[in-house]
């Protein structure tokens, strides 16, 4: 299905989608990807939304743990995260065909520090990630194709 007719050639936009690709950009790629409106398209090595962790999405989204005072073990809690400055407003998961959603606890590290979360179909975030980045939010898709018929 094709999504959008006109390109702004500066941001990363979904252009179509079907059975086992997306396209962004006019150029089509075959397996899960993750993008925001501007810088590289990477393409992920994960097939399904159950290849998906806690420690993966805050690697994507480049999360660091922050440096942290030498006598902070005195104090009760979890260590300290630091977010990176282009870290997004939302995450748009795209689980492709289906909507599958991810246990709490997966996402449970980012809605702590603020980061929107959301699964849904891919073409429905493909919809979305497209008018969140023409909105100029700071947006973060990860997009599973799902298996080609």
């Amino acid at each position: 299905m094709l999504l959008q007719k006109d390109l702004n050639p500066a941001l990363n936009t979904v252009t179509a989608y079907g059975d086992g690709f997306l396209e962004i950009n006019r150029v089509r790629y075959d397996g899960a990807l993750c993008f925001a409106p501007e810088g590289p398209i990477r393409s992920l090595a994960v097939r399904t939304a159950a290849d998906l962790d806690a420690a993966f999405l805050q690697d994507l989204i480049g999360l660091k743990p922050a440096a942290r005072d030498p006598l902070a073990f005195l104090d009760d809690g979890a260590p300290a995260i630091e977010l990176p400055a282009d870290a997004p407003e939302v995450l748009l998961i795209g689980t492709g065909p289906r909507q599958t959603f991810l246990r709490p606890d997966i996402l449970q590290p980012l809605l702590s520090l603020g980061i929107g979360v959301e699964t849904m179909t891919t073409q429905a975030a493909a919809r979305t990630y497209n008018i969140l980045m023409s909105e100029e939010r700071r947006v973060l898709a990860l997009l599973l194709p799902g298996a080609s018929s």
